[in-house]
């Protein structure tokens, strides 16, 4: 039986390929860029291959070529977000010193983020309310991301206390949960209840926080 053979691939063909393969990566984060900005308003509910089409100006087929089902958009388009949460809030906080400024430097990263996102919308906030009770690979990627991110603060709050910057009996959970809830609080008076003093409010809580939880004054 006669084997049937392919010509070799020459140093064109081999660079013809990477264009187009680096071409596909960049079109595909274009499109993940334009579907955050969408979920952002509509929520990861309301994306729809449709909708982002007619937002990048490219066919259904197109779109879909990228991803190949809705939930893998919207799984794409939580990692994206995540990628940059952690660009923008958890990895400048890593320069400050471990303890209290790196704790505090989480906290105002994460408030600016928050900013940011008290005129447009948070897709963490906005997705648990779209998928607490649907389980399936969309939930679990926005809870897993959520997880990952407290586990970051909580691992500060430990780092903390071993450098005596707050109480050694603060337990971590309870502190990154309280934190949690001033961030989720700000989000629904400022968005929801349109109170003005909000983000102040979430600035003396945390404070405050940081004065319970603070180690007993030195003799």
């Amino acid at each position: 039986m006669a084997l049937t053979t392919h010509p070799a691939k020459t140093a064109r063909d081999t660079t013809v390929d990477g264009r187009a393969l680096l071409k596909g990566r960049q079109t595909k984060a274009s499109i993940i860029e334009a579907a955050l900005g969408l979920a952002s308003h509509i929520g990861l509910e309301g994306l729809s291959i449709g909708a982002l089409a007619e937002v990048t100006q490219m066919s259904k087929s197109g779109v879909f070529a990228h991803f190949g089902s809705r939930e893998e958009l919207q799984i794409s388009v939580i990692r994206e977000y995540y990628r940059q949460f952690e660009a923008e809030v958890f990895y400048p906080a890593m320069q400050a010193r471990r303890g209290l400024p790196r704790l505090q430097a989480l906290f105002a990263n994460w408030m600016q983020r928050v900013a940011i996102e008290l005129q447009s919308g948070c897709i963490f906030i906005s997705g648990a309310v779209e998928f607490d009770d649907r389980p399936g690979p969309v939930r679990d990627a926005l809870a897993n991301s959520v997880h990952a991110w407290l586990a970051a603060f909580c691992r500060a709050v430990v780092q903390a206390k071993e450098v005596g910057d707050l109480r050694a009996d603060a337990d971590e959970r309870q502190v990154a949960f309280e934190i949690h809830g001033l961030i989720l609080s700000l989000h629904y008076e400022h968005r929801f209840l349109k109170n003005p003093g909000a983000v102040d409010r979430a600035n003396t809580g945390f404070d405050h926080l940081l004065a319970r939880y603070a180690p007993p004054a030195k003799p």
